[in-house]
């Protein structure tokens, strides 16, 4: 199996990038053509790209995620062929909501526990007005009560936080998530508060310049997760069913990795947005077969709009190169390309 690794490391607003696989001259040349098919043959950013990126489609979306602007970090992985690209893959950003599918992965393990079944019950946590910092947790009240599988659905497919939280209450508080992934072989994860709380003492620190250790993870770790959870790494295949059913209902984030993938190619995903970052991690299951584990986190850019165009081009960038190199390659399918049933 041809694996390619490359990832590019910034420090603050600084970058270093480091070269590990070099195509031929051929590759590079059918990479770039596609490449500026998609995006135009503006002039390209600044020749240090090019001088470390010999490989085109490396150096394509090491020029999309320019920091100049903000730590755009991004981690995607072809899962047919186990070629990866990463940009900033191994630098913390806020995961904001795009944590909340391993919320519902750590639900849906203590369902095949026995310990609760999709039609449990539990109440929305609603947040109650508080200032900003006035409690190392912020209040919230019970509100309607709704069965599990219901939770799961609204808070994937539209994000909704009070059934985030009402899920983390039921599995034991965001520690119960942090250990879930860590079990699971992820290390550079960590969920510090409920919803309620992260979204009320949101802005305390700029995502651009500074890193908070709290509620993050690596582009690197969140593509590690969505490959696990499609290869049924982690959880039964019903339970992998109902989470990447509802991601493929996700109705929010239209402009983010979905904008411009084919609509012959199938997008699965969750979105995240906090105070000057915008993020997106997903599946995209492409139409000869092959599935690209992808996680985007932008942060800076100017406005939510630009952090959006930021990661659709991105997003577009990974398709078209990966599906570059598999024609280049043509590898042989796999399971992992099986598509899973939605459900509906």
């Amino acid at each position: 199996m041809v694996r390619t690794r490359l990832s590019a490391f910034v420090t603050g607003l600084a970058a270093a990038f480091a070269m590990l696989a070099v195509p031929a001259q051929a590759d590079a040349n059918e990479l770039q053509s596609s490449f500026d098919q998609a995006f135009g043959t503006d002039a390209r950013q600044p020749q240090s790209f090019e001088a470390i990126y010999a490989n085109s489609f490396a150096q394509r979306i090491a020029e999309l995620a320019d920091p100049a602007q903000g730590r755009i970090g991004v981690a995607a992985v072809d899962l047919t062929t186990g070629e990866e690209i990463m940009v900033l893959g191994d630098q913390m950003f806020p995961m904001a909501s795009t944590s909340k599918i391993a919320v519902a992965a750590t639900f849906l393990e203590m369902v095949e526990q026995g310990r609760y079944s999709l039609t449990s019950e539990f109440p929305l946590m609603l947040p109650v007005r508080s200032a900003k910092y006035s409690s190392a947790r912020a209040p919230v009240r019970e509100g309607q009560y709704m069965p599990a599988i219901d939770l799961i659905e609204i808070m994937i497919t539209r994000s909704s936080n009070p059934a985030t939280d009402a899920l983390l209450a039921a599995v034991g508080g965001p520690a119960a998530v942090t250990d879930w992934v860590r079990r699971n072989g992820i290390s550079e994860f960590s969920i510090n508060r409920d919803i309620a709380t992260l979204v009320r003492d949101d802005g305390e620190f700029n995502p651009v310049n500074h890193i908070d250790k709290r509620d993050v993870a690596t582009p690197r770790a969140m593509a590690q997760l969505l490959s696990g959870l499609y290869r049924g790494d982690f959880l039964s295949d019903e339970s992998r069913r109902v989470i990447l059913a509802a991601m493929s209902r996700t109705v929010t984030g239209k402009r983010r990795i979905v904008a411009h993938i084919p609509d012959d190619a199938r997008v699965s995903h969750k979105t995240g947005s906090l105070y000057n970052t915008s993020s997106d991690i997903g599946l995209i299951e492409c139409p000869d077969g092959r599935t690209i584990a992808v996680a985007i986190y932008v942060t800076g850019q100017g406005t939510r709009l630009a952090r959006e165009q930021r990661i659709a081009a991105i997003a577009r960038a990974l398709y078209d190169g990966f599906t570059v190199r598999a024609q280049q390659q043509n590898p042989v399918r796999n399971w992992t390309a099986a598509p899973y049933d939605t459900g509906g």
